[in-house]
C-alpha cells in the first residue's frame, strides 16, 4: 500500500505528516513503527495524521502517534506543523483553525515567516487528571527515583509532564534520570520528563525525554509545562523564551485558568511515498 507523506520539523522535533482525507488509509501500530524507524523507514519522533473532524466546531481532527506506535493526546510542535501542512496541501485556506485532538480542541494561527501560534488551553494541575498518584494538588512534589529524592512539578498540557529544575541541562546524568522519570510508577500512563535550567526571568533552557519516543530536540507541550511550573514557583515572567536543542520557542502564560500560548517555527524537509 503506497502512502504519500510530508516530512516536517518544528525546532528539530520531526514528524511524518499523512493526509488521510485525500487518501483513504488505515494505519496499524506496526505501520507507525515502520514509518518512524530511522534505519528502515522514513524516520521521525511522531507520525501525525490529518483526519476529518468529529466535532462540528473543529476544522480537522489531529492524531498523534509516537515512534513506538502508541497514541498521544497532545503535541505542541506537531500542532504547528499540522497548521502549515494543511495549508501547504491546500486542504484549507484558513490562517486560523480549530483542530480536534485526543484530549482537547486547539486553536492554531499561522503567523509570518512560517511561524505558528498554538493555543494550548489552560494547564491542568489536579493529580487525578494529569494523571499522577498523589492525593492532593501541590505546586511541587517529592518523587523518589532510584536512591534520589527529587522535587518535580506535575502538570498536564493535554499529556502528562514532570518538570525538574536543574543547574545545567548539560549535566550528563539527565539521560538516566529522564528514562527513570518518564516510566515512573507514580505516573500510571507514563510521563514526559522535562529538565529546566532558568537563565533569567525571561529565558530558560530545556531538555525533554518524551514517553514513547525518548529525548527529542524540541517538545512544545514540554516547553509549556516547564514555563507553567516556573511561573508557579515564582522564577519566571509571563513571556519566556525556551531554548531547546533544536531551536527556540516562545511561551506565554498569565496564570490562573488562562490558556498557554506557544509560538515557534515550522519547516518542510521533503515529500515522498512509503510502501507499507
Amino acid at each position: 500500500m503506497p502512502v504519500k507523506f510530508t516530512k516536517m520539523h518544528g525546532a528539530g522535533n520531526d514528524f511524518v505528516m499523512i493526509d488521510t482525507i485525500s487518501q483513504r488509509i488505515k494505519l496499524r501500530p506496526r505501520d507507525i513503527r515502520r514509518i518512524a524507524d530511522r534505519r528502515r523507514g522514513v524516520g521521525c519522533d511522531q507520525v501525525l495524521l490529518v483526519e476529518p473532524p468529529g466535532q462540528p466546531e473543529a476544522d480537522f481532527r489531529y492524531r498523534i502517534f509516537n515512534a513506538d506506535g502508541s497514541e498521544a493526546g497532545q503535541c505542541g510542535n506537531g500542532a504547528r506543523c499540522f497548521a502549515r501542512f494543511v495549508r501547504h496541501r491546500r486542504l484549507t485556506h484558513l490562517k486560523k483553525m480549530v483542530v480536534e485532538t485526543g484530549s482537547s480542541l486547539m486553536t492554531l494561527t499561522l503567523r509570518d515567516n512560517h511561524e505558528v501560534e498554538v493555543d494550548m488551553g489552560p494547564p491542568v494541575f489536579s493529580p487525578s487528571d494529569v494523571p499522577f498518584n498523589r492525593d492532593q494538588e501541590a505546586t511541587e512534589y517529592k518523587l523518589k527515583v532510584a536512591e534520589e529524592q527529587l522535587r518535580v512539578g506535575a502538570v498536564s498540557m493535554g499529556n502528562p509532564h514532570a518538570v525538574l529544575r536543574v543547574s545545567s541541562v548539560d549535566d550528563g546524568s539527565l539521560e538516566r534520570l529522564g528514562e527513570a522519570i518518564r516510566s515512573h510508577s507514580d505516573f500510571p500512563e507514563g510521563t514526559n520528563a522535562g529538565f529546566l535550567e532558568v537563565v533569567d526571568r525571561q529565558k530558560v533552557r530545556l531538555r525533554v525525554f518524551e514517553r514513547g519516543v525518548g529525548e527529542t530536540e524540541a517538545c512544545g507541550s514540554g516547553a509549556c509545562a516547564a514555563v507553567v511550573y516556573g511561573r508557579r514557583m515564582g522564577w519566571l515572567d509571563d513571556r519566556v523564551t525556551v531554548e531547546l536543542t533544536g531551536g527556540k520557542l516562545t511561551v506565554q502564560w498569565t496564570g490562573g485558568n488562562n490558556p498557554v500560548l506557544m509560538t515557534g517555527p515550522t519547516a518542510i524537509s521533503f515529500e515522498g511515498t512509503v510502501r507499507l
